[in-house]
C-alpha cells in the first residue's frame, strides 16, 4: 500500500518536472534573445544558435544579409547593388566578439567574395568596368543604451583588385554609426551613416581621391 501511494506521489511530480524543464528553457532562449537583440548591424556578433536575415535600402547601395551564430563565431552571407555605378557584390563574412563590458561589445569581421561592375558612367564619370576580388575587412562596436535601443559603430575597408583588367583597384575606408532600435515581434530597424574616402585606380590611368560616403536604412528579423 506503501509503495501504491509513493508512485501516486512521484508521478505527477516527475510529469510537472518535465513539463518544467522545456518552459524553463524557452524562458532562457527569450532572455539570451531579449539581452542580444537585433538583426541589420546588432548584436556585435550573433550568439550561438542564433539566425537572422536582413535588407537594407540606403546611398549608394541596396542589400541583403544572412546572419547565423555558431560555436562563437558569426558567418554569413551578403549580396549588394550599387545602383550609381551598376555594381553588384557578393561576400561570405566571418565576425568575432573580442571584447565585451557592461552594455558594450567589439567584433572585427572580415569578408570575402567579388564585384562586378558594368562601368556605368550615367551617375558616376569616373567609374570604369571590371571583374575584382573583394576583400573586407571591418569593425562593429554597439552600446546597448536601454532595452530596445543598441548605439552602433562600423568601420568597414573595403579593397576591390581588378581580376580583368587586372592593375585596376578601388579602395573604400568609411567610419560612422548609427541605431538600431528593436521594433518587438523579433524585428529590429537600422539607421546609420558614414564618411571616409574614395580611392581608385583604372587601367592605364593614374591614383584618385574622393569623398567616400554611405547612407543605410535597414530592417531585419531574427528567426531563432
Amino acid at each position: 500500500m506503501t509503495r501504491l501511494m509513493l508512485v501516486w506521489v512521484l508521478v505527477p511530480l516527475v510529469a510537472v518536472a518535465q513539463e518544467a524543464q522545456p518552459e524553463a528553457a524557452e524562458a532562457a532562449r527569450l532572455e539570451t534573445k531579449r539581452r542580444s537583440f537585433g538583426a541589420v548591424v546588432a548584436p556585435a556578433a550573433m550568439p550561438d544558435g542564433a539566425t537572422a536575415v536582413a535588407g537594407w535600402v540606403g546611398v549608394p547601395e541596396v542589400g541583403v544579409a544572412y546572419r547565423q551564430g555558431i560555436v562563437g563565431w558569426e558567418l554569413g552571407v551578403k549580396a549588394r547593388f550599387d545602383y550609381l555605378r551598376l555594381a553588384v557584390t557578393g561576400e561570405a563574412v566571418a565576425r568575432r566578439q573580442v571584447w565585451t563590458s557592461g552594455a558594450w561589445a567589439v567584433a572585427p569581421e572580415l569578408g570575402l567574395g567579388l564585384t562586378g561592375d558594368t562601368g556605368s558612367r550615367y551617375f558616376d564619370e569616373k567609374n570604369f568596368p571590371g571583374l575584382f576580388l573583394r576583400v573586407d575587412p571591418g569593425l562593429v562596436a554597439t552600446w546597448r543604451v536601454v532595452e530596445t535601443v543598441a548605439v552602433v559603430g562600423l568601420v568597414e575597408a573595403p579593397f576591390d583588385l581588378g581580376l580583368n583588367p587586372s592593375g585596376t583597384w578601388r579602395f573604400k575606408p568609411m567610419a560612422g554609426g548609427g541605431a538600431e532600435i528593436y521594433l518587438g515581434e523579433d524585428l529590429s530597424v537600422l539607421a546609420v551613416g558614414e564618411l571616409g574616402v574614395d580611392a581608385f585606380k583604372e587601367l592605364r590611368g593614374v591614383p584618385q581621391t574622393r569623398l567616400g560616403y554611405g547612407v543605410r536604412l535597414g530592417l531585419g528579423v531574427r528567426l531563432f
